[in-house]
């Protein structure tokens, strides 16, 4: 890869680690998940980007 793919990927690469991020500090913020555990959770968070986030975000986040 030369300079100008890494650039034009480094925005993509923070928004994902943000977006996860973002998922994991909400998830351990909350006092409890929907439907499975909070370590499950983050499991799911980290293992399938951004599905994982989305799925976390869409049913498993507890209403406050």
């Amino acid at each position: 890869m030369d300079g100008s793919t890494l650039g034009a990927l480094l925005p993509v690469v923070i928004l994902v680690v943000s977006f996860v991020g973002y998922c994991l500090v909400d998830l351990a913020r909350a006092d409890a998940a929907r439907h499975l555990p909070k370590w499950l959770w983050a499991v799911i968070c980290v293992a399938s980007v951004p599905l994982g986030g989305i799925l976390y975000l869409s049913i498993g986040r507890a209403h406050r």
